[in-house]
């Protein structure tokens, strides 16, 4: 009889990769697991769910029958992630063909919920910030290194608080430990995670030295074997001066920054309780742009938030003129359990919401296309790392742009000049010049 197999569908963000890989490592190192690619040979399923917006709360439901209808007799169904968090127990009432429930503050449970009928696993207040997980990751050129657990801010459109509990940072010699693990084994790139990394060190589950992600960004850098590093997501209200200055002269530290905007008006913006207003986010981001040339910035924005007048959207775009942003992740509000905004009167009515991100989405891509005209020609450092379809090989550039160029295998983990031939609104193609 051959090993148990698990087969896992990964949704949301970088931090769901991250649980993902560290449920991965459990499994087959404690449960003696190995994975699948196949759902009808598994004999464990997870969902890894996410739940900051609406509609895949409303997939999950679908998704998990047809998971249902195909498994192989005797299979394992689990549902993780931030849904899991929040529903809880309402998934196995139903779906009650669903054997576990597992919350994202959770995940170091996953080999206890395996052998209980029925587990809901859901503490928000569970603290896993020393853990220590088994080793695997699913690149061997690029690790996620978790940096904190939980989020502390209270936007009141935002569900996360109530899924992933209050902010831990996890302890920087442990990061330091992890990150430099992972480089001397071949992963040249360091991707820190958090909720709001630039928030590191605010609070800690045990006495450790003060430590701010600034000092964190130094030491992570102070890694021989560690050629570039990345992160997600800072908050634009803990952008200081200090911040600033780090990541402009650190070589090691690749030079785009994510933004998340959320709106470009102040009022909806404190309405949302983001902390910062149009002015200073605007003063950031020219600040940014002034230190580090060739940086590239990217944002999240809701249009049709509770209450935005035509004249707040207009803000927005007022925002996207000035800061020109080299990728946006775009949305119409969607209102969440648990969260204040979802009780919020003066909703924008769907079409006029409709039309606004509409709008916003076209002008980002004509934006797109003006900056893309100027890309052919451009010579960039490429970090190659995953294998494409066609004969191709695909990497990112310091400022986190993707390309491809014709190879094979032998690019990959290697940093080389590449001289832009095509440019796209978000991949590019090029040829290896060095």
């Amino acid at each position: 009889m051959g090993a148990k197999k698990f087969y896992i569908e990964t949704l949301g963000c970088a931090m769901n990769v991250r649980d993902s890989e560290h449920m991965v490592a459990e499994l087959t190192q404690k449960e003696g697991y190995e994975p699948t690619d196949t759902l009808e040979e598994a004999d464990l399923i997870l969902i890894n769910t996410c739940s900051v917006r609406e509609k895949p709360v409303h997939k999950l439901f679908s998704e998990i029958g047809v998971f249902n209808k195909r498994k192989k007799e005797g299979a394992k169904i689990g549902v993780c992630g931030c849904t899991a968090s929040h529903l809880g127990e309402e998934i196995i009432r139903r779906a009650p063909f669903v054997d576990f429930v597992l919350g994202a503050r959770n995940v170091s449970k996953i080999t206890q919920v395996l052998h209980k009928p029925k587990a809901v696993e859901v503490d928000i207040d569970y603290d896993e910030s020393q853990y220590a997980f088994g080793e695997f990751r699913a690149s061997p050129y690029k690790a996620y290194v978790n940096i904190s657990i939980g989020c502390d801010k209270q936007c009141t459109f935002c569900i996360v608080p109530h899924t992933r509990g209050e902010e831990i940072s996890i302890p920087a010699e442990l990061i330091v430990r992890e990150a430099k693990r992972a480089a001397e084994s071949g992963a040249k790139e360091i991707f820190l995670l958090g909720q709001n990394v630039n928030n590191y060190g605010r609070r800690f589950s045990g006495e450790h030295p003060k430590t701010t992600f600034t000092d964190l960004l130094k030491m992570v850098s102070e890694i021989e074997a560690v050629e570039r590093i990345r992160f997600t997501s800072p908050h634009p209200l803990h952008m200081d001066d200090a911040f600033l200055e780090e990541f402009a002269r650190n070589p090691k530290i690749c030079k785009s920054m994510h933004m998340p905007l959320q709106s470009g008006s102040t009022r909806i913006l404190k309405a949302m309780k983001r902390g910062y207003t149009k002015e200073w986010f605007l003063e950031r981001a020219a600040k940014l742009r002034e230190m580090v040339p060739g940086v590239s910035i990217s944002t999240d924005i809701i249009v049709a938030f509770p209450g935005e007048t035509e004249e707040d959207f207009e803000d927005t775009m007022d925002v996207l003129e000035k800061v020109r942003f080299e990728q946006l992740f775009s949305f119409k509000y969607s209102p969440r359990p648990l969260t204040p905004a979802q009780h919020y009167e003066n909703r924008v009515p769907d079409d006029i919401g409709s039309a606004r991100l509409k709008r916003l989405q076209e002008r980002h891509g004509e934006i797109l296309d003006e900056l893309k005209a100027k890309r052919v020609g451009e010579v960039h450092r490429v970090y190659f790392e995953e294998l494409r379809p066609g004969g191709m090989v695909a990497g990112r550039t310091d400022n986190n742009m993707l390309v491809s160029v014709e190879g094979s295998e032998e690019l990959l983990g290697r940093t080389l000049s590449v001289e832009i031939t095509e440019a796209g609104r978000t991949a590019h193609r090029g040829r290896v010049v060095a």
